[in-house]
């Protein structure tokens, strides 16, 4: 049994997902980590908007799992990942949510950067 809270998003604490129209790249050293059309905009409260990208559209061999998580009672456990290349700057650089609770289910199998943990987040619109 877990004694983790779980919330839902509402009036006090929305959360809404959408698809991000436009591409986004992420690139570290030069180097494109990740490039998509599938990109998933979530707003949560008064937070900047998140960009969660596939993995199918991530350089997964440019990342390194860590021991870090986090718990989000809104979104549910997250996982985190290194980008070995950027060094200490982009140590747990991106997280992502392996099995997130059913109010955010679309971005499973997604992945979120930290803007100051990469060179740039970039979105082209079309």
């Amino acid at each position: 049994m877990s004694d983790k809270v779980i919330k839902i998003p509402g009036p006090d604490h929305p959360i809404t997902i959408e698809h991000n129209a436009g591409r986004v790249i992420v690139t570290l050293g030069g180097k494109v980590i990740a490039d998509t059309t599938d990109a998933l905009i979530l707003r949560e409260a008064s937070y900047p908007a998140v960009q969660y990208i596939p993995r199918k559209d991530v350089d997964m061999a440019a990342l390194e799992r860590t021991d870090h998580a986090s718990y989000c009672p809104y979104k549910g456990d997250a996982a985190y990942f290194s980008i070995p290349a950027g060094g200490e700057r982009s140590v747990n650089a991106i997280w992502t949510y392996e099995a997130p609770y059913d109010a955010v289910a679309a971005i499973e199998d997604h992945l979120a950067f930290y803007p100051d943990r990469v060179d740039a987040i970039e979105e082209i619109a079309n």
